[in-house]
């Protein structure tokens, strides 16, 4: 009887231990999916469908991706302008619509180029509006381009515009207006040398503590950014993010950041007056991710769509992937965790058995 009260702490000990593994212990989450053609340059989590949304910078079509990788045809829309790529994607989680970014080229058929905002009902999967995004305010508006989006909790967009370096504002009926061109975004050198150099205000979302945060792929700067009037300054990094692309933020508030080589996960404790980029983890760079996302329990995810070669015009690779990227130092915080965890369990042990062996001899003197 005495054995059993002495083993039954340690059998607890151990049966939580076996459920306290760190995430590290464990192979990262792989999508592979196929669809041909495809290329696609973003993508998003639905939390209601536990599904992702791809966008194709090749075909007018918008498809559900599972955890399993099968593949459904969410919408079609061919009344889009011919030759039109969807680029950013987001979830309008309040009232069930995806926001995706519309974008084509100017090509010798059609010298302007066509940017817009699409809304589309998930339930019903009809087109809500389509807004045209035009550029008034740079001086050469053949290069604007409708990059990313997010989304606030009354239903605004907000889209950047790469090629011009401002952001418009979305209203939920569809509405337009440019909320913010800050002086702040031409205030950091650009290296011409870089094949992005062109490339402006990428990567965009919105905090939840009313704000939005935006990347600079051209500069590797971020801005944060006032939703009431666009005003718009500078976070202090200690580093810069190279050729930053698409962002996204978690629950803890932790920002991410993909570019082509690697993925940067940031963190700040004053509201984004200043932040630290804690880890770096390296992707790979020919398969040209350029869109991160956060899944189910927080898991963080990167697409591979392979952009760059579809630019360079094949046409026949159909598989691409979606893949989840972990951070080492988390996981060592998390080890950190589980091991002071472990180490309190022992300690309790030790001494609850302590106190069972001053027990037992106690009564061992009353009944001598």
């Amino acid at each position: 009887m005495k054995t059993m009260k002495l083993t039954l702490p340690l059998i607890i000990l151990f049966i939580f231990i076996a459920f306290s593994v760190p995430s590290s212990a464990r192979k990262p989450h792989v999508i592979n999916f196929r669809s041909r053609n495809l290329y696609p340059e973003s993508f998003t989590w639905d939390p209601k469908s536990q599904h992702f949304i791809v966008g194709s910078t090749r075909r007018q079509k918008l498809l559900s991706v599972s955890d399993a990788g099968v593949v459904e045809t969410l919408i079609s829309d061919a009344s889009l302008p011919k030759n039109s790529s969807f680029l950013g994607l987001t979830v309008d989680r309040r009232n069930n619509r995806l926001l995706a970014c519309i974008h084509r080229m100017p090509s010798p058929e059609s010298p302007e180029p066509f940017n817009a905002l699409a809304a589309y009902d998930l339930r019903s999967r009809l087109r809500l509006f389509l807004s045209p995004l035009v550029d008034t305010v740079t001086e050469e508006a053949h290069s604007a381009v409708a990059n990313d989006v997010a989304v606030d909790f009354s239903g605004n967009a907000y889209v950047t515009n790469s090629g011009g370096n401002f952001i418009w504002k979305i209203d939920i009926n569809g509405g337009v207006l440019v909320l913010s061109k800050s002086k702040a975004y031409k205030s950091h050198p650009v290296d011409t040398t870089t094949e992005y150099h062109k490339c402006g205000l990428n990567g965009i979302v919105y905090s939840s503590n009313g704000y939005l945060l935006v990347v600079q792929s051209n500069t590797g700067k971020m801005f944060k950014v006032d939703v009431d009037d666009g005003t718009a300054r500078t976070v202090r990094l200690n580093k810069d993010l190279t050729a930053a692309d698409g962002m996204a933020i978690r629950k803890d508030g932790v920002v991410l950041v993909v570019s082509q080589h690697k993925l940067y996960f940031l963190r700040s404790n004053d509201g984004w007056g200043e932040g630290v980029v804690f880890d770096e983890t390296a992707l790979e760079w020919e398969r040209f991710p350029t869109s991160v996302a956060v899944g189910d329990r927080n898991r963080v995810y990167v697409l591979y769509g392979h952009v760059m070669e579809g630019k360079m015009g094949n046409a026949e690779r159909e598989k691409f992937s979606i893949v989840e990227v972990e951070s080492e130092e988390e996981n060592k915080e998390d080890d950190i965790w589980l091991y002071g965890l472990i180490g309190l369990g022992l300690a309790y042990f030790l001494f609850w058995r302590f106190q069972m062996r001053k027990l037992v001899e106690n009564m061992n003197k009353k009944t001598a």
